[in-house]
């Protein structure tokens, strides 16, 4: 991977994270109060691909995983991606949830499955983003992690 390392988000980058999702129409609106949950990539100093794990009860969700244009097609999401999820497992979470518009197919390439919102623990359904941040035309998928 010619970036950098994956690192906890810099809370000064907090304004590049903003604008790297809006960017790529994803929900930044709760960034400043969940800037803790974020891990990031750099590059040159600059954020090129981020994502976030919010805990939810014995659950997490899967958080805008972003690449910048110009740094796609490097294992960047994925490197992201499995970092968070084993973060995820050394938790001890139950499964992993997601939401999203456009990438259903990229997480069940993963290993994600679809499952209907009205089968998602009440854990994940009261954070925001899914309750109102995500529209209800999202997508949701769930990853079950081993336990124990």
């Amino acid at each position: 991977m010619p970036a950098g390392d994956i690192v906890n988000l810099r809370v000064a980058d907090l304004a590049q994270l903003e604008a790297l999702l809006r960017a790529n129409h994803l929900p930044a609106d709760d960034c400043s109060e969940q800037a803790s949950i974020f891990c990031a990539i750099y590059h040159a100093g600059e954020l090129i691909a981020a994502g976030g794990l919010e805990p939810a009860g014995d659950y997490a969700l899967l958080r805008s995983i972003v690449v910048r244009a110009d740094h796609r097609g490097k294992g960047l999401a994925r490197a992201i991606t499995g970092h968070l999820l084993r973060r995820a497992e050394a938790e001890g979470r139950a499964a992993i949830y997601l939401l999203t518009e456009t990438a259903a197919d990229y997480f069940a390439g993963l290993g994600f499955t679809l499952v209907a919102r009205s089968e998602v623990p009440v854990a994940i359904t009261r954070t925001r983003q899914f309750s109102s941040l995500c529209p209800d035309s999202a997508s949701c998928l769930f990853l079950p992690l081993p336990r124990g």
